[in-house]
């Protein structure tokens, strides 16, 4: 579900995500029981909806308004089913590789010709950056790694900032040879509004965003550089060496491998607005950060439409990056803030890009 209006306002023909930029191991935690139940999640790049399936509920649907986020789910299915965990960490780029081509024929192998055609347009950028890399926020990330951070610090200190050290070791490491007055420079200009619209995010996505995106970046930098540990971070790894490392996404560990395969059945698609599903008894979404697109009348009306789908008990689990959206005071009497959780989970978040997550349970 989105505001109405964003699917004019943004473009949904080309993947914008090709990997999930949201901390997988906060979203699951925060869901709660949910064994057997239905549960729905904004697809984006599939990777959350896939770890949902750990929870062991009988269904996910994954909604999108966009064919090209949902293909990289299906590329994802079809990878899971037909490879051993080491080809799937090739394919998706997370490793080095020069069977590229050859595994994704096997992973499309079982799918729509539309899939199979898909991503066979693409398979020269697989075969060079992974599935996982082909993606505009990818690319943006990518100009970043290889260009301009250079310019500011030195590979050896973009390697020591994945050196495993203690809280204070790590504020000592981030104040004294990371955050120079080069790297602030660097974030202001890179990481601006205007240079993210234009090259990362759709520009319609900070239509109701205020204040500086770059002054929040150079806060969450912080955050992932000292109070959580860089060297378990997968998502900065990727951002300052275009790999994840030894640090994986949830769904992407060889512990969860097995179960998400025996479980990939219960993964069904729907292209559209979350708000045109046809079901009662949701519990629990994944809504990423779609309310941080819609102006607080739209969010109201949408939120209104999802407690029209849930059950009591359901969790709505999101992200706000800049925007502040929370459960709309019109809602008040039916929905109550887990405070002590989202505290908890927000202090452990690794995907450090979010300024706040949200966990709010249906009464």
């Amino acid at each position: 579900m989105t505001d109405a209006s964003i699917a004019s306002r943004a473009k949904f023909d080309a993947i914008r995500y090709a990997q999930l930029w949201e901390d997988a191991d906060v979203l699951t935690a925060a869901m709660g029981d949910v064994a057997g139940a239905t549960l729905v999640s904004i697809c984006s790049a599939g990777d959350n909806a896939l770890a949902l399936l750990t929870l062991d509920p009988a269904r996910v649907i994954a909604v999108d308004l966009s064919p090209a986020q949902l293909n990289c789910l299906h590329l994802r299915i079809g990878a899971i089913r037909a490879l051993d965990h080491g080809a799937f960490l090739e394919l998706m780029g997370a490793r080095p590789s020069d069977r590229r081509g050859a595994l994704l024929d096997q992973a499309l192998a079982e799918q729509t010709d539309d899939v199979r055609a898909f991503w066979k347009a693409l398979e020269p950028e697989v075969i060079a950056r992974g599935a996982g890399g082909v993606g505009k926020f990818e690319k943006y990330f990518r100009i970043f790694s290889k260009y301009l951070l250079p310019l500011v610090h030195s590979r050896r200190t973009v390697n020591d900032i994945f050196t495993p050290r203690n809280p204070t070791d790590r504020a000592k490491f981030f104040d004294t040879r990371f955050n120079t007055w080069r790297w602030r420079g660097l974030v202001r200009l890179f990481f601006s509004r205007f240079v993210m619209g234009r090259m990362g995010r759709d520009a319609a996505f900070f239509d109701h965003v205020d204040g500086s995106v770059a002054d929040h970046v150079l806060r969450r930098v912080r955050h992932a550089g000292v109070t959580t540990d860089p060297s378990q971070n997968p998502y900065l790894h990727w951002i300052m060496t275009t790999t994840h490392g030894d640090a994986l996404p949830l769904p992407w560990r060889a512990e969860h491998y097995d179960t998400i395969r025996d479980r990939l059945d219960r993964v069904e698609t729907h292209l559209g607005p979350m708000e045109a599903l046809d079901q009662t008894g949701i519990a629990g979404f994944n809504l990423s950060d779609i309310f941080e697109y819609m102006s607080p009348d739209a969010m109201a009306e949408a939120y209104g439409g999802l407690l029209n789908m849930a059950a009591p008990g359901t969790r709505l689990v999101y992200w706000n990056m800049m925007a502040p959206r929370r459960r709309p005071d019109t809602f008040a009497d039916q929905v109550e803030t887990l405070t002590k959780l989202e505290d908890r989970l927000k202090a452990a978040d690794m995907a450090f890009f979010y300024s706040d997550f949200v966990v709010e349970e249906v009464l």
